[in-house]
C-alpha cells in the first residue's frame, strides 16, 4: 500500500547509514501507517528544512507537500499573542484516537517544558519511537536538557544548536573603533560597562550601539540566577532582568538606541549601511533568516558584518521537533527526526545551505577550523569556532513554562517606562497584572 513510501525511507535511511537494515519490520510498520502527516508550527523555518534536506520529500504548495504516498499538510499558526500555544492547548489533548491526528509539531525553549510535563500527555517519548542514545550521543547537551521531562524521558530533538554572538557592523567598527577584527572588537563589548562606554562614542559618529533595547534582552535574561516563575508559581523579577532596565533606560535617555519593536520596519533599518546601527545580537538563525542577505544594498549581502561573544555568553531560541502523542505515523516522525538530527551529512548540508550551526558537535567542531565554512555574510569569517564555545556554556537551569509570556509582557511594560509614559513601579505593576491575566493559575 505504501511501496512509494517504504522505498524513500529505506532509501533516507540508507543514506543516514541507520535503518539500513531494518527489513521486514521496517516495512510493515511503515505501511500500517496513516495517509497523511500533519504539521504543527509557527513559521516557515522548519518546513524550508524539511523541503530542502529531508530525503524524497516533494513541495507541492505552500502548505502542502508529499512523502513517498504520504500527503504532508502543513498548519501555520503565528506565535503572536500567544495563537501556536493556543492552538497547541487545544489539539493535544484530544489528539489520541483523533480521526486526523496531529503528527509532529515544534516548541520553542521558551515553552518547551509546559508540553514536555504537560499533566495530559501529549508529546511521544523519543526512545519509544526507536531512537537510541547512542544515535543522538553527538547532540549538544542543551538541547536534550530542554526536552527531557521529569522523569528524564527525552521527549523531542532539534537540528540546530542557537548561541548568540554579537554581529558588528564592519564599517562602523572601522569608522569609530579604528578596527573591524574580531578579537580586537571584542575589547570594546567585553562586558556591559565597556559596551555603554563604547556606545557613547558610536553616538558621537552618528550610530547607534543596538537598534533597540530588545536586541540586548536575551543576553541578560540567559544570565540570571532565578527563574521568572519560582516552584510556589509567584512570579520573580531577577537582579540581572533589573540591569537590562537599567541599562537600556541609560542607553534610550542618551539617545543610543530605540525602543522599537523587533521584527519591525524600524528595526530592520540597521541591516542597510543609512540605518546607522552598530551592532545586533543573535544567533546563526538571525543572520540566515532575518538580515536581509538576499537584497541588494544591504551589509549582509556585501559581506559587511562581522561577529564577536559580546559582553556575555547567551542563546537564543532554537526549534525542537516533538511526536504528538497518538501520531499514526510514527515510523516516518522517527525517520525525519533521525534525518535532520543524526545524519552528519544532511547536518553538515544545512550548515553549508543555510548559514545554521547544527545540532552536532564533532561536525561543527570540525568545520570551525575549515576555511569553506566561512559565511560570506560576514565577510568570509567562520563564527563555527564562537559558536561551539557558546553552546558548551549554556545554562537552561533557571527555565520555566512561562519563559515567553513573561517575557513578553516584561518588554512590552518597560517600553512604557522607556519611553517616558510610566515610572518603573508603574511598569512593573502592568507587568504583573498582564502575566496574572495570561496565566491566572499564577501570583505575584
Amino acid at each position: 500500500m505504501k511501496k512509494q513510501l517504504l522505498s524513500t525511507l529505506l532509501c533516507a535511511s540508507m543514506v543516514a547509514g541507520t535503518l539500513a537494515c531494518a527489513g521486514t519490520v521496517f516495512a510493515d510498520e511503515a505501511a500500517a501507517e496513516g495517509p497523511v502527516l500533519n504539521i504543527q508550527c509557527w513559521n516557515e523555518e522548519f518546513k524550508s528544512r524539511l523541503t530542502d534536506h529531508y530525503p524524497g520529500y516533494e513541495e507541492v504548495d505552500a502548505t502542502h507537500g508529499k512523502i513517498g504516498d504520504v500527503e504532508v499538510v502543513w498548519t501555520i499558526t503565528p506565535s503572536d499573542d500567544n495563537a501556536y500555544q493556543n492552538n497547541l492547548d487545544t489539539i493535544l489533548p484530544e489528539n489520541e484516537g483523533a480521526e486526523d491526528p496531529v503528527d509532529l509539531f515544534l516548541v520553542e525553549a521558551d515553552y518547551a517544558l509546559k508540553y514536555v510535563n504537560s499533566e495530559v500527555e501529549v508529546t511521544e517519548k523519543v526512545a519509544d519511537l526507536g531512537l537510541t542514545e547512542d544515535e543522538l550521543a553527538n547532540q549538544y547537551q542543551y538541547t536534550k536538557d530542554v526536552v527531557t521531562d521529569a522523569n528524564g524521558d527525552l521527549r523531542g530533538v532539534s537540528w540546530q544548536g542557537c548561541p548568540g554572538l554579537l554581529i558588528y557592523n564592519r564599517e562602523a567598527a572601522k569608522e569609530v573603533l579604528g578596527t573591524d577584527d574580531p578579537a580586537e572588537v571584542q575589547e570594546f563589548v567585553k562586558d556591559w560597562d565597556t559596551f555603554n562606554e563604547t556606545a557613547a562614542k558610536l553616538k558621537e559618529a552618528g550610530y547607534n550601539a543596538v537598534s533597540t533595547v530588545n536586541d540586548t534582552y536575551r543576553v541578560y535574561a540567559n544570565n540570571t540566577t532565578s527563574k521568572w516563575v519560582d516552584d510556589e508559581g509567584k512570579i520573580n523579577i531577577d537582579p540581572n532582568i533589573e540591569k537590562w532596565v537599567q541599562d537600556s533606560k541609560a542607553l534610550v535617555d542618551a539617545g543610543e538606541t530605540t525602543t522599537n519593536e523587533l521584527w519591525s520596519d524600524d528595526w530592520n533599518k540597521g541591516f542597510y549601511p543609512d540605518g546607522k546601527v552598530f551592532a545586533y545580537f543573535g544567533p546563526a538563525w538571525l543572520i540566515n533568516f532575518c538580515m536581509a542577505a538576499d537584497t541588494e544594498g544591504s551589509i549582509a549581502n556585501q559581506g559587511g558584518w562581522g561577529a564577536c561573544v559580546g559582553p556575555q555568553g547567551f542563546y537564543w531560541g532554537g526549534t525542537w521537533i516533538c511526536a504528538a502523542k497518538g501520531t499514526d505515523n510514527p515510523t516516518l516522525v522517527a525517520d525525519i527526526m533521525r534525518q535532520l538530527t543524526t545524519n552528519e551529512e544532511i547536518m553538515t548540508d544545512i550548515v553549508k545551505a543555510d548559514n545554521d550551526f547544527v545540532n552536532n558537535k564533532p561536525a561543527m567542531e570540525a568545520a570551525a577550523q575549515d576555511d569553506s565554512y566561512a559565511f560570506a555574510v560576514l565577510g568570509g569569517q567562520n563564527p563555527l569556532g564562537l559558536f561551539c564555545e557558546g553552546c558548551e556554556k549554556i545554562d537552561l537551569s533557571n527555565l520555566s513554562n512561562y519563559d515567553q509570556g513573561c517575557t513578553e509582557e516584561f518588554q512590552n511594560a518597560m517600553k512604557n517606562y522607556f519611553d517616558g509614559n510610566m515610572s518603573y513601579e508603574e511598569a512593573v505593576d502592568q507587568f504583573y497584572k498582564a502575566v496574572v491575566e495570561k496565566y491566572p493559575e499564577l501570583t505575584y
